[in-house]
């Protein structure tokens, strides 16, 4: 919010690891909207984001592994915690990045086509590159978040 230029109150800010279109996410911004009346959503991700680091099943696997702190090198993610761990990471969607202009299109399309989600909300689609501070325009997701 602050980036943007916006004062406390004037936007209604959701931060989650990504920035995806998590069910959480959408389920705040219904209430934002129906609730608060915000009247456009912005989905905005970052450049040289964490999430991009690991997929599903390295994440499934460090934790069945143990429930300690991973490390990362040049090598890839290493388990260096002792155990026990837990197999119920293999079940879930960690919603990782494969590329970041695909996840926003995939982030605003989804919230478009939910079904609390009114068809008259503006939703936009960016990534913000942290080495320049600019908001990317990605252009499939902004296509995908017009009105209808």
């Amino acid at each position: 919010a602050k980036y943007a230029g916006l004062t406390e109150g004037d936007a209604h800010v959701i931060r989650n690891a990504g920035g995806r279109a998590s069910d959480d996410a959408i389920r705040s911004l219904v209430i934002s909207y129906k609730l608060l009346g915000t009247r456009e959503w912005f989905v905005i991700h970052h450049t040289d984001c964490g999430m991009e680091l690991f997929t599903n099943e390295i994440m499934g696997d460090l934790l069945s592994n143990s429930l300690e702190t991973a490390t990362i090198d040049a090598s890839g993610w290493h388990d260096v915690g002792k155990g026990p761990g837990c197999t119920d990471g293999k079940y879930i969607n960690w919603l990782t990045i494969k590329n970041q202009e695909q996840s926003v299109a995939e982030d605003v399309r989804r919230i478009r086509n939910h079904t609390l989600v009114p068809k008259n909300i503006p939703i936009y689609g960016f990534i913000y590159d942290v080495r320049s501070g600019k908001l990317v325009e990605v252009p499939a997701a902004m296509a995908a978040g017009r009105p209808l």
